[in-house]
């Protein structure tokens, strides 16, 4: 079961430069994550890339993730 500290360095390392704040119990997670990349892009889009940041994990480590995504202020 993946702790937050997981699911932080895992998206951390595939969206090189971003901020991810996780908190959660072991099945159901919330993050923040903050990342220029997102400039111009729409919410959706925005959260495509954290899903592809996860990769194959999300199908099979993770049971639930909400997620606000940000640009640098």
């Amino acid at each position: 079961m993946p702790t937050p500290e997981d699911i932080k360095d895992w998206i951390e390392q595939n969206l090189p430069g971003s901020q991810v704040d996780i908190s959660g119990d072991g099945r159901h997670f919330e993050a923040v994550v903050v990342y220029a990349g997102f400039e111009g892009k729409n919410r959706i889009q925005q959260q495509q890339m954290v899903y592809a940041a996860l990769g194959d994990k999300m199908d099979e480590e993770i049971h639930a993730l909400s997620m606000r995504t940000l640009t640098p202020q």
